[in-house]
């Protein structure tokens, strides 16, 4: 019985060992994302873990969708944008607290699970197989404003228009062609450079750059994370060569400006 009872005790003393740890421990670092980071922010988000002690929550979504949450006081402490104006607008309601990171500059791809497009280039647009074409929904995803831009610049948007299946943000866009529900799409690199997605298809065209305004993208700890050192302590480590390396490999290039 005596030692049954110690047992007992030393059950019991771990129990509140972990209990009061657990009580301890910072809440996570929360990031309104945009979905074209989806694989290149969980890759950093592990080296990071492999660092620090912090935990680091990603929710991802269409820039603009996240930047109206946040206007609205939504309680994430960092702001990835796929289009630096949302973190600038919300700078100039004074609801960040930190300086803008330039973190990189993404590219659109034409991507088509059943069919090679790398030499077609825009003519795949032109293709007879060619019935429905996935894209961001413009409104407010950044990939999908530009999408549309550049099918204009190159004389396509008015025929193309009404083929259009649009996502909420452009991760969904690229569900929709990825799983055949689109014959065709306009989507981020960084997506089409994914293991998922390669497994699928590994070739794309990369649509030049001259013909849409640049997707400059901006990452900012907002006015809720202000008093969170782990999300500075984030914020910094995306400024590293780590994380720098990995945006590279998902073919996002470093800002100029």
């Amino acid at each position: 019985m005596k030692r049954k009872g110690k047992v007992i005790f030393l059950f019991l003393s771990f129990v509140i060992f972990f209990q009061s740890a657990n009580a301890h421990r910072e809440p996570p670092v929360l990031v309104a994302a945009a979905s074209d980071l989806k694989f290149a922010l969980d890759s950093i988000i592990l080296v990071f873990n492999h660092e620090k002690e912090i935990t680091v929550k990603p929710i991802y979504g269409s820039s603009g969708k996240l930047y109206e949450q946040l206007s609205n006081r939504a309680p994430f402490h960092i702001f990835m944008s796929a289009d630096v104006r949302y973190p600038e607008l919300l700078a100039e309601k004074g609801m960040t607290a930190s300086e803008i990171y330039l973190y990189g500059v993404g590219r659109l791809v034409v991507w088509s699970k059943k069919y090679d497009v790398k030499d077609l280039g825009m003519e795949a647009f032109q293709q007879s197989w060619v019935r429905k074409i996935a894209i961001a929904n413009p409104d407010h995803a950044p990939y999908g404003k530009r999408a549309v831009e550049s099918l204009a610049f190159y004389g396509l948007y008015e025929r193309l228009a009404p083929l259009f299946v649009k996502g909420e943000n452009i991760s969904q866009a690229a569900q929709f062609v990825s799983t055949g529900a689109a014959d065709l799409g306009i989507i981020a690199l960084s997506l089409a450079l994914s293991p998922a997605m390669k497994k699928l298809q590994k070739s794309y065209f990369l649509i030049p750059e001259s013909s849409h305004s640049p997707l400059v993208q901006g990452a900012v700890v907002t006015s809720h994370g202000e008093s969170s050192p782990e999300s500075y302590a984030f914020m910094e480590f995306l400024k590293g060569e780590k994380a720098i390396g990995i945006f590279r490999y998902f073919g996002f290039s470093q800002p100029s400006i």
